[in-house]
């Protein structure tokens, strides 16, 4: 029997999607878009190629208890867009700041979730910070867009 680990955050629901606390059984979906070139060349956490136990490893400290980083994933299977869309996380920082940090499966690019799910987790403000922040890559305008 396996018993899945899912850490003390809050599920928040948005129009199409359901951020809900990263389970391991996410392991094999978040491999599969994290190891696409594609969106590892936008993030300056996933490298590539994807090496083997990255996201076992990325798993285990999000499932931490003295973790750094709050990570969600972007759950459309209520709607019929699938389990793991994609990935948003809140990175504490000193001072009440966090930094978010997303992805989106290429499949799933231009269709608003990115953005319908910063503006949720926003909303919410699960680490009641003051301040949060983000910042995109140069070369990456639909990030950029995101986050205006």
């Amino acid at each position: 029997m396996r018993i899945d680990t899912i850490v003390n955050l809050p599920v928040i629901e948005t129009e199409r999607l359901i951020l809900r606390p990263l389970r391991r059984s996410d392991a094999g979906l978040m491999e599969l878009y994290g190891a696409d070139e594609r969106v590892a060349r936008m993030t300056r956490s996933i490298p590539h190629p994807l090496p083997p136990g990255v996201t076992e490893s990325f798993i285990t400290r999000a499932l931490s208890d003295d973790r750094e980083e709050d990570v969600w994933v972007l759950d459309g299977s209520s709607r019929g867009l699938g389990e793991l869309l994609g990935l948003i996380a809140l990175e504490r920082m000193d001072r009440d700041q966090s930094e978010i940090g997303y992805w989106v499966a290429p499949a799933f690019w231009n269709t608003g979730l990115a953005s319908e799910a910063v503006r949720a987790l926003v909303d919410a403000n699960p680490q009641e910070n003051r301040t949060m922040f983000a910042s995109v890559f140069q070369d990456n305008p639909a990030s950029a867009r995101v986050l205006t």
